[in-house]
C-alpha cells in the first residue's frame, strides 16, 4: 500500500473548509455566453491544485477522522474532477474540452430546433363544428393567441382560433376535440417537431451520441450510460432491472386498458372503435374517465382555495416532523407583493429554516409550472465566523389562479398534488443537519434519490384524513363528500399500466441509445426507438415517429442516460410511504414517531451519506418496488410471474 501523508491535525479542517468555498463557486448563477461558461466550468473542474488539495485529504492518515459528510463531499469532488477529465493530459485534454463545448452548442441548438418548430404550427379554425368539446379555457386561448396574430376581433365564442403545438392547447385537443381529423393532424405534427428542413434535429441527436461515447473513451469507459452513472445510486443493471421489472408487470395491464377503451368507444358508437389508434387515447381515456368517476376538476375547485390547501400542508409538516410554520413577511425582501415569507420552528420556538411562497400566476414575467429551489443552503462555511451554521432558505414557486375579488385563489387537485410535491423538495432543504454546504439539503443527492422527499409527500394529500381536511367549500365550509375523496384516490391508478409503459418507453430508449447505439452502425437511432416502442406500446409507434427530436430531457437537458431516475425516486418514495401504512395512518403516535425518524434520516442526513444507507436507516432494509406497483394496481402481475 502507498505511504499515506500525515497533516497537521488543524490542517484538514482549514483546507477543507477552503476547498468547500472552491465548490461553492460552482453553484454560482453564470452571466456571459455559453462557451465562456462551459469554459469557466472546464478550468475549475479540471483544477489541479483543487483535485490535488482533495486527494492529500482522502489519503491523509487524519481521513477516518473526518465526518460522513466531508468524506462525501471530498469523495463527490474527486468523483467529479476525474469525470470532468482533470486526470488527462495533452491531446486527449484538448480533445475532451472540445467535446464539451460542441455538446453545449449541440444542446443549445438542440432545444432552440424544437421551439421554433413548436411556433411555426398553427391551426386557424374558423368553423366552430371543428372544434367541438374543446373546454371553455382552450378555446379562449386559442382565441387569444388568434388576436395577437392579427385577428383582432377574434373571441372565445365565436373564433377565429388559433392551436398550436404548446402543451396545454395541444393536449387538450388531444383529449377533447370530437373532431378526430383534427386530432390526428395535431398528433403527427408534434411527434414530428423538429424532424425535417432547417429545424431537423437528426443529425444533432447523432453527433450528441457520436461525441458522449467518444468522451466516455477517452475517460475510460465502454459507454456514456456508464460515466452517468458514477454519479448515480443505481448501478446500469438495476437500473435496467427495476425498468423490465415495471415493463412486464404493466404489460398485461395496459392491454386490458386497451381492450375496455376499445369496447366503450363501440359502446358510445364510434366507428373508430376497433381501430383506436394513438390520437384516439386520450380521447376516449378521458371520456371513460369522466363516466368512471365523474369527476371534474374545475368543478371542484371551489373545494381547495389556496389558503386553506397551505394550512393543511403546514399542519401535516408539523404532525409528522414537530415544526412549526410562520408567517415573517417583512423580515426579508420580497420580489412582488404577492410572495410570502414564512420561518420554520422547531419544537421549542427556534428558528431552524426560511421559505418564500410566490403562489400566483405572473405570464409576463414567471414561466409556468411549480418548482422549488434554494436561496442559500445551510452551510459552516460562509456563516461569517460564526459558531452557529448559516441557516438554510427555500423557495416554493407555483402558478395559481390569483384572487378576483372576493374570490380567493382556487385550486386543481393536480395543483394541489404538485404544492405538496414541492414543498417536499423545500422540507429536504430546510431540515437538513448538514453543516458542510456542498451535501446539505438535496445537494450532494444522487439525481436518481433527489425526487423522494417530494413523491413522498405528495402521498399524503390523497389521504382521507388529510383530503377532508383541506377540501372544504370556500363559501359554505362544505366537506367535499367522502364518495368524491374516494374516488380521486381510486383515479390515481386509471390506466396506470399504459401510462407507466409510456414512461418506460422513454427510459429504456434514453439508455439503449447510451449503450448499445453505434455512430455509423446498421440501426438507427429510430430503428432503436422503434424496437422499443414494441415492449411498450401496445399500439405499434408510427414509422414516422420522430420523437426522438423533440425528446429534450435526455439532449438538452441533465436525464441523459438517467431518464430512468423518475421511476426509481418513485419507487424509494412508495416504499418510504408504506411504512406509514405498516404502522396504522389512524395511529398518530406511531405516524409521530416514523415522521421523527424520515426527519432525522432522509430529511436531515440528505447528501451526507449515500442515499442507500440513508434509505435502509430509514426502512431497515433496501428498497422495493412492491409499494409502487401496488399503488397502481401491478402487484397481481408481478406476483403472478
Amino acid at each position: 500500500m502507498p505511504s499515506r501523508t500525515r497533516l497537521n491535525s488543524a490542517l484538514p479542517s482549514k483546507m477543507f473548509r477552503c476547498l468547500a468555498f472552491a465548490g461553492f463557486l460552482v453553484c454560482l448563477t453564470w452571466i456571459g455566453s455559453s462557451s465562456q461558461k462551459v469554459e469557466f466550468q472546464l478550468r475549475l473542474g479540471q483544477s489541479k491544485p483543487i483535485y490535488n488539495a482533495f486527494k492529500t485529504i482522502r489519503e491523509s492518515s487524519d481521513w477516518e477522522t473526518l465526518s460522513d459528510a466531508r468524506k462525501r463531499v471530498v469523495e463527490g469532488r474527486i468523483k467529479e474532477a476525474v469525470l470532468n477529465g482533470v486526470s488527462l493530459e495533452g491531446e486527449s485534454r484538448d480533445r475532451f474540452n472540445k467535446i464539451q463545448q460542441e455538446l453545449e452548442k449541440l444542446s443549445q441548438k438542440f432545444e432552440e430546433n424544437i421551439l421554433d418548430a413548436t411556433k411555426k404550427y398553427e391551426k386557424l379554425i374558423r368553423d366552430k363544428k371543428e372544434i367541438e368539446g374543446l373546454p371553455a379555457t382552450t378555446l379562449a386561448m386559442a382565441a387569444e393567441v388568434a388576436v395577437s396574430k392579427g385577428y383582432e376581433k377574434a373571441t372565445a365564442e365565436d373564433g377565429p382560433w388559433i392551436l398550436t403545438l404548446d402543451g396545454p392547447s395541444y393536449r387538450s385537443v388531444l383529449q377533447h376535440a370530437r373532431n378526430r381529423s383534427l386530432r390526428e393532424e395535431m398528433y403527427r405534427a408534434y411527434i414530428t417537431r423538429a424532424s425535417d428542413g432547417d429545424l431537423n434535429n437528426t443529425q444533432n441527436i447523432e453527433r450528441i451520441l457520436e461525441l458522449r461515447l467518444e468522451k466516455a473513451k477517452i475517460l475510460g469507459y465502454k459507454n456514456y450510460a456508464e460515466v452517468s452513472m458514477e454519479m448515480k445510486m443505481a448501478t446500469l443493471e438495476k437500473a435496467e432491472e427495476l425498468i423490465e421489472k415495471l415493463r412486464s408487470a404493466s404489460w398485461n395491464a395496459a392491454v386490458i386498458d386497451m381492450q375496455e377503451l376499445k369496447d366503450f368507444a363501440k359502446s358510445q358508437g364510434a366507428i373508430e372503435a376497433e381501430e383506436l389508434t394513438h390520437w384516439d387515447i386520450n380521447f376516449w381515456s378521458e371520456r371513460l374517465r369522466e363516466l368512471r368517476y365523474n369527476i371534474n376538476e374545475e368543478d371542484l375547485r371551489p373545494f381547495f382555495s389556496l389558503s386553506r390547501v397551505m394550512d393543511g400542508l403546514f399542519n401535516l409538516s408539523k404532525m409528522l416532523f414537530s415544526i412549526d410554520i410562520e408567517p415573517a413577511d417583512g423580515l426579508a425582501p420580497i420580489w412582488n407583493k404577492d410572495v410570502r415569507f414564512f420561518c420554520v420552528k422547531n419544537c421549542f420556538g427556534a428558528p431552524i429554516s426560511y421559505f418564500y411562497f410566490d403562489p400566483y400566476s405572473r405570464p409576463s414575467e414567471k414561466r409556468g409550472g411549480a418548482w422549488a429551489g434554494v436561496v442559500v443552503g445551510r452551510s459552516h462555511t460562509v456563516s461569517g465566523g460564526d459558531t452557529s451554521p448559516r441557516l438554510p432558505i427555500a423557495q416554493v414557486v407555483c402558478n395559481q389562479n390569483p384572487p378576483v375579488g372576493s374570490k380567493p385563489s382556487l385550486m386543481t387537485m393536480r395543483e394541489v398534488e404538485a404544492v405538496f410535491h414541492e414543498f417536499g423538495h423545500a422540507l429536504q432543504h430546510m431540515l437538513t443537519k448538514q453543516d458542510e454546504g456542498l451535501v446539505s439539503g438535496y445537494r450532494g443527492i444522487e439525481w436518481d434519490a433527489v425526487e423522494l422527499s417530494s413523491q413522498f409527500m405528495e402521498n399524503w394529500c390523497y389521504q382521507r384524513h388529510i383530503l377532508m381536511g383541506i377540501a372544504k367549500h370556500y363559501e359554505t365550509g362544505e366537506t367535499l363528500p367522502e364518495e368524491i375523496c374516494l374516488k380521486l384516490h381510486s383515479a390515481r391508478t386509471f390506466r396506470a399500466g399504459s401510462l407507466l409503459l409510456r414512461q418506460l418507453r422513454y427510459a429504456i430508449v434514453d439508455l439503449e441509445l447510451h449503450t448499445k447505439y453505434i455512430p455509423g452502425g446498421p440501426e438507427s437511432i429510430y430503428d432503436i426507438d422503434g424496437r422499443v416502442g414494441k415492449m411498450t406500446h401496445v399500439i405499434p409507434l408510427l414509422q414516422q415517429d420522430r420523437f426522438l427530436c423533440s425528446f429534450s430531457h435526455i439532449f438538452a437537458d441533465q436525464y441523459a442516460a438517467g431518464y430512468y431516475s423518475y421511476q426509481w425516486a418513485e419507487v424509494l418514495s412508495f416504499d418510504a410511504f408504506s411504512a406509514f401504512e405498516e404502522v396504522g395512518l389512524d395511529n398518530d403516535q406511531a405516524v409521530k414517531e416514523l415522521g421523527q425518524k424520515f426527519r432525522e434520516t432522509v430529511l436531515a442526513i440528505g447528501g451526507g451519506k449515500a442515499p442507500l444507507e440513508v434509505f435502509v436507516e430509514f426502512r431497515g432494509r433496501n428498497p422495493s418496488p412492491n409499494a409502487f406497483l401496488r399503488y397502481n394496481g401491478l402487484l397481481p402481475a408481478v406476483v403472478a410471474s
